[in-house]
C-alpha cells in the first residue's frame, strides 16, 4: 500500500479513507490556493458538493472576478474488459459513478493526493495549483501495472462566474489544438480554458451533462444544480510504472492563447521550495506551528492595481475577497507572527492609500477597484495593526511616512465626524449609525432586516478608540512631541472615564454591549466586551471588573471552538446556523460560535491570571479542539469561519477563514513565548 510521505519541509495532513461512509468523505473538504486569490477545492471523495467547488477557479482580476473554469473530471482506467471509474458525482440523491468505493487514502501537502485501489493496480492522483498563475496540474501515477492499461480523462467545463450556476444554453465551444483543447464562450473577448497533456492524446467529443447536484447549496437555500459541458476527452496508454499528466490554465483572453503541457515536476519543486521558505521565515518547528504557518499562507495574495501588485488578505475561501476589518484583525497572526513583514507593510500601505474621509475601506468591489466604507471599526483595527507592525518590526520610516498621516486623519475624522454619523459624542465616546445601518462586525442584514443593529456606542468600538488614543500618546511620548503626547493623553483620559461609566453594568457584573443614542442600554451578554480586556491598552476597568468580564464570557460564551455571539439563555439566541440565507443571517451573530474570538479571549484570560503556569496550561487546553480541527472535519489544513452554538458545534460558513487561522496562530505563538 502506498503511504503518505513526510518531509522536513512540509506538514502532511492525511486520512485513511478505506471503508469510510460516503457522508464522512463528503464532510471533509480540501483547498489549494495561490497568490492570485485563485483556488481549487472539493471533498475528500472527489465529489463537488458546492457550486464553489472546482479543480480550477481562477481570478481574472486578482484577487477578484473569479471564474469557475474546470469543475471536475470523469476518470476511467480500462484494464482489458474491466473499467474502473475513479470519479464520484451526485445527481439528485444518487451517486454515479461511485469511484469513492476504490478510495484507500487521501493526504494533503503541496498538493492533494488520492490513492485508488483497483486490485493489483494502484493509482495515485495528485492535484497541484501553480503558485503564480491560474493553472492546475493533475498527475496520475500508476503502480502494479504488469499489462498496459488505458486512462481516459473527460473534463467538465464551467467558465462561469463562481457565484452563479450554468445551464446548457451557455454558448461554449471547443477548438482542438496540437497539444490539447481550447474552450471558450462563442462571444468576443471571451476568457478561455486551455487543457493539454504530454502523455495522452485529445479526442473531440462534445457533450452536455445535466443536473449535477450540490448538496451544500441545497442546505444553504441556494440553487443546487447545474449543467456542465465537456468538449471531449484525453486518452493514453499506461505501461509499467507509467504516469500521465493533464493541465488546465485559465487565460484572460482566448485570442492568441494556445494549450501547452505543463511540467508537473517544476510545479511541485516550486511549491515545495516556497513552503520551505515560509516555514524558515516563520521559524516554525513543531507540527502545529508548521501547519498553522502553511494555513496562514492561503489567505495572503497579491492585488493587481493599475501600477503595481500589492499584498492583501483574502478574508475566507471560497467566496470572500479582501475585507478591511478582517485583514487587520488577521494581520498580526498571518503576517507578523510568521515573519512576513514586507507583506504586512504592503497590506497596511494599500489600505492606507485607499482611505477617504478618515475611513479605511471595509471591502473592495468584486468587479472593480471601488472601495466600500460601511464599517465603523475597520479604521480602528487598521490603527491597531499599524502599531503592531511598528512594535514588531521597528520600521519607523514606513510607519511615520505612510501610516501615521492616515492614523491622524482617522482620529480627527472620528472625533469631528465622518460618514454614517460616526463622531465623538459629548462624553468623548464614539457614536455611529442609525436603525438602518450595520457598521460593526455583527453586520448581518437580509431583506431589509438588521439582525444585530448595535447603532450608537458599541463596546468594542470604544475599546478600540481608547486603545488607538493610548497608542498615539505613547508613540509621541517616545518620539518628539510632548504637546501631541499630552493632547492624546487627555483625549484618552476622557474616553476612559466615560467608558467605565457608560459600559460597566454593576447589576449584571459585566459590560453593556451597546448604548443607543437615546441612552437605551443593550445589556445582552456578547463577546464584544472581551476586547476591553485583551487590547494592549485596555480601558481603565478595575481588576475586579476585568476578572468579572472574563468570567462572564467564559461561563456563558466559551465553547471548544471559540466564543458564542450571544448567551444561550437570551430570548434571541439561535443555536444552529442552517437553512436559507434569511435564516442563516438571523443566527449569524445571535449565538453562532466564531473561532477568531478565541484569540482575544485567551489573551484576556492570561492577563487577568497574570500569565501563571496554571493559566497557560488551561489556555492551551482551550485551543486544542481548534488545533485538532485542522486535521479532522471541515476543511483539512484550515479553520472554519463559524460553528453552531449548540453541541456538537458543527462547522459552518466559509470552510477556511483568515482571522480564524490568524488568531489561533497568534495565541499559539503567545503561549509558546510565555512558556519559554
Amino acid at each position: 500500500m502506498l503511504t503518505p510521505p513526510k518531509t522536513n519541509t512540509e506538514e502532511t495532513v492525511h486520512l485513511w479513507t478505506h471503508a469510510q461512509p460516503i457522508e464522512e468523505l463528503l464532510a471533509s473538504e480540501w483547498l489549494l490556493t495561490n497568490e492570485r486569490g485563485s483556488y481549487a477545492a472539493s471533498t475528500v471523495a472527489g465529489c463537488n458538493t458546492s457550486g464553489y467547488h472546482g479543480l480550477l477557479i481562477g481570478s481574472l482580476n486578482p484577487p477578484v472576478n473569479r471564474i469557475m473554469a474546470l469543475s471536475n473530471c470523469l476518470e476511467m482506467v480500462i484494464c482489458g474488459r474491466k473499467v474502473y471509474r475513479l470519479s464520484t458525482f451526485e445527481f439528485g440523491e444518487k451517486f454515479a459513478p461511485v469511484g469513492h468505493t476504490h478510495l484507500e487514502a487521501f493526504w494533503r501537502d503541496t498538493g492533494v493526493h488520492f490513492i485508488y485501489d483497483l486490485g493489483a493496480i494502484q493509482v495515485e492522483k495528485g492535484i497541484y495549483l501553480a503558485r503564480d498563475s491560474d493553472t492546475v496540474v493533475i498527475e496520475y501515477a500508476f503502480h502494479g501495472v504488469e499489462e498496459p492499461v488505458e486512462l481516459v480523462v473527460r473534463p467538465f467545463v464551467g467558465l462561469r462566474d463562481f457565484h452563479c450556476m450554468q445551464r446548457s444554453h451557455a454558448p461554449l465551444i471547443g477548438q482542438a489544438c496540437e497539444d490539447g483543447v481550447l474552450v471558450r464562450h462563442d462571444v468576443p473577448a471571451s476568457c478561455a480554458l486551455l487543457m493539454a497533456s504530454g502523455e495522452m492524446r485529445y479526442e473531440a467529443d462534445p457533450q452536455w451533462w445535466f443536473n449535477f447536484s450540490y448538496r451544500v447549496n441545497r442546505q444553504r437555500g441556494l440553487h443546487d444544480g447545474e449543467d456542465l459541458w465537456t468538449p471531449g476527452f484525453f486518452k493514453g496508454r499506461i505501461e509499467q510504472g507509467g504516469r500521465a499528466v493533464v493541465s488546465a490554465h485559465l487565460a484572460e483572453r482566448s485570442h492568441g492563447s494556445k494549450p501547452r503541457a505543463v511540467d508537473v515536476e517544476t510545479v511541485k519543486a516550486d511549491l515545495a521550495a516556497y513552503q520551505a521558505e515560509l516555514i524558515r521565515k516563520a521559524a516554525a518547528h513543531d507540527e502545529t506551528d508548521i501547519m498553522l504557518t502553511l494555513a496562514a499562507d492561503q489567505f495572503v495574495v497579491k492585488r493587481r492595481d493599475a501600477d503595481a501588485r500589492r499584498s492583501t488578505i483574502v478574508a475566507g475561501y471560497p467566496w470572500f475577497a479582501d475585507w478591511g476589518r478582517d485583514a487587520f484583525i488577521a494581520l498580526p497572526g498571518l503576517l507578523l507572527a510568521t515573519g512576513r513583514y514586507e507583506e504586512a507593510r504592503s497590506v497596511l500601505s494599500t489600505f492606507a492609500a485607499a482611505a477617504d474621509e478618515g475611513m479605511i475601506p471595509n471591502r473592495f468591489d468584486d468587479r472593480s477597484a471601488t472601495a466600500h466604507f460601511n464599517s465603523v471599526d475597520a479604521s480602528l483595527w487598521f490603527i491597531h495593526g499599524a502599531f503592531a507592525y511598528l512594535e514588531t518590526t521597528s520600521d519607523k520610516v514606513t510607519f511615520t511616512e505612510e501610516l501615521l498621516p492616515t492614523i491622524r486623519q482617522i482620529i480627527a475624522s472620528y472625533h469631528g465626524g465622518t460618514r454614517f454619523n460616526i463622531h465623538a459624542d459629548a462624553d468623548a465616546l464614539i457614536l455611529a449609525g442609525d436603525e438602518e445601518t450595520q457598521l460593526t462586525w455583527m453586520d448581518a442584514k437580509c431583506e431589509g432586516v438588521t439582525f444585530t443593529p448595535r447603532y450608537g456606542k458599541a463596546v468594542e468600538v470604544n475599546a478600540l478608540w481608547y486603545n488607538a488614543l493610548c497608542c498615539l500618546h505613547e508613540f509621541h511620548l517616545r518620539s518628539s512631541g510632548t504637546a501631541e503626547a499630552r493632547r492624546y493623553a487627555e483625549m484618552a483620559q476622557r474616553v476612559g472615564e466615560s467608558f467605565s461609566a457608560v459600559f460597566w453594568n454593576e447589576e449584571r457584573g459585566y459590560l453593556n454591549d451597546c448604548v443607543a443614542p437615546d441612552g437605551t442600554i443593550d445589556a445582552s451578554l456578547r463577546p464584544n466586551q472581551i476586547f476591553a480586556v485583551s487590547l494592549p491598552y485596555s480601558p481603565p476597568l478595575t481588576r475586579r471588573q476585568q476578572k468579572a468580564v472574563v468570567g462572564a464570557v467564559e461561563n456563558a460564551l466559551l465553547t471548544p471552538y471559540g466564543l458564542r455571539t450571544l448567551a444561550p439563555g437570551d430570548a434571541s439566541y439561535h443555536g444552529r446556523y442552517e437553512g436559507p440565507q434569511s435564516q442563516r443571517d438571523a443566527a449569524y451573530h445571535q449565538g453562532t460560535v466564531w473561532p477568531y474570538l478565541i484569540g482575544p479571549f485567551v489573551e484576556a484570560y492570561l492577563k487577568v491570571n497574570d500569565f501563571s503556569a496554571a493559566a497557560r496550561q488551561r489556555a492551551a487546553e482551550m485551543i486544542e479542539p481548534l488545533v485538532q480541527h485542522l486535521t479532522v472535519g471541515g476543511c483539512l489544513g484550515s479553520i472554519s469561519e463559524i460553528f453552531d452554538g449548540d453541541e456538537p458545534h458543527r462547522p459552518a460558513g466559509c470552510p477556511a477563514q483568515a482571522w480564524s487561522v490568524a488568531e489561533l496562530l497568534r495565541v499559539y505563538r503567545l503561549l509558546k513565548k510565555s512558556k519559554s
